[in-house]
């Protein structure tokens, strides 16, 4: 079988994950996520946030959340503005804008949205003939890898307060952001600047699951009546409890997330050594490399990995992603595979 970069979810979920759930297997609980397991998850993410104040709700998937949290705190005829790389605008099939707001798309640097951009958007949006923007959607990691700084989530907060704007940050892959080379976020910093984010568990070692903390009190309010009508309510939600509970013991959050980084920089070390040449220095754990089709073709027979962006008539860059299992040995195999191709290729083989 090949083994696969294609994303941090092949596998199922780490150990003490699985020994969590099966340990509390047959113990008995109410549904939908009011348990004994999410309230005490809950009040782990208060105290890891530092704001007991914060509302803590459990949903399965990334772009039901996204979908859910848009869905709740924008009225119909308002906007969520995205870098054009955000998962929003493209990687969830018009899901914001199936449940009626328009995502607009702004151009980002290094996937990052910045305040120029936004204030680009509020300059030709003045009046009621057009959608109004009430929302900042971010992404951390961002969908290329890169990381946003406490100066930069500072700005977004200045300008959001300045313009009646909420911020809010999907966490899909928060694990990683907090846990790389060069951030200088914590948890706590996402609750003082954010009106609402998520720490996501589906691409951390979770079998699935995400985090949803509100901060901003505007928008606490029936909340879970939001989840049930989008299909979110988990009956089962002692599940997500379970695993929240332990991926936040004893630091295996982020032993995961450090994993998988590590195994990352490893890769994208590798691939610099052998002279590829990279979209940008990523560093968490997405690595984006280009490759000569002809290399890609060879390499995909025994590995999985992604298409990002084309590049010429003989190379686009592809994507490789690692995760909390991803073992250095197949990183390695990767990296020798792809080496034997390209001596193989220069030989006229």
């Amino acid at each position: 079988m090949k083994y696969s970069f294609a994303n941090d979810y092949s596998e199922g979920c780490a150990a003490k994950v699985l020994d969590a759930l099966i340990e509390s297997n047959a113990v008995q609980t109410c549904g939908y996520g009011l348990d004994g397991y999410c309230e005490e998850a809950r009040k782990t993410i208060q105290k890891l946030i530092k704001c007991e104040e914060a509302d803590v709700h459990f949903l399965v998937g990334g772009t039901q959340t996204n979908l859910t949290v848009i869905a709740a705190a924008l009225r119909p005829y308002e906007a969520v503005i995205a870098v054009d790389s955000g998962h929003i605008h493209v990687h969830e099939t018009g899901a914001i804008e199936a449940c009626g707001h328009k995502v607009i798309a702004v151009k980002g640097n290094d996937g990052k949205l910045e305040v120029e951009a936004v204030k680009s958007v509020l300059d030709v949006h003045i009046d009621e003939h057009m959608v109004k923007p009430k929302m900042l959607y971010i992404s951390n990691a961002t969908e290329i890898g890169t990381i946003y700084k406490k100066a930069e989530l500072q700005a977004l907060r200045q300008f959001c307060d300045q313009h009646d704007l909420y911020l809010f940050l999907d966490g899909a892959r928060l694990g990683c952001a907090l846990n790389a080379e060069g951030n200088d976020l914590c948890f706590a910093d996402l609750a003082a600047l954010c009106d609402v984010f998520y720490i996501g568990g589906t691409k951390n070692g979770a079998l699935f699951g995400e985090a949803v903390v509100i901060v901003n009190e505007a928008l606490k309010a029936d909340f879970r009546y939001m989840i049930k009508q989008r299909g979110g309510m988990l009956a089962k939600g002692r599940l997500l409890g379970v695993q929240f509970l332990t991926l936040l013991k004893d630091g295996l959050y982020a032993e995961l997330a450090k994993h998988a980084n590590e195994t990352a920089q490893h890769l994208q070390k590798g691939m610099k050594e052998l002279g590829c040449q990279l979209l940008l220095e990523s560093p968490t754990n997405q690595v984006f490399a280009a490759l000569s089709h002809e290399e890609a073709k060879r390499l995909s027979q025994s590995y999985t990995f992604n298409h990002w962006e084309k590049i010429d008539a003989c190379c686009d860059y592809y994507r490789f992603v690692t995760s909390w299992a991803t073992p250095i040995e197949a990183v390695d195999g990767l990296l020798e595979e792809l080496k034997r191709i390209k001596e193989e290729i220069a030989c006229g083989l």
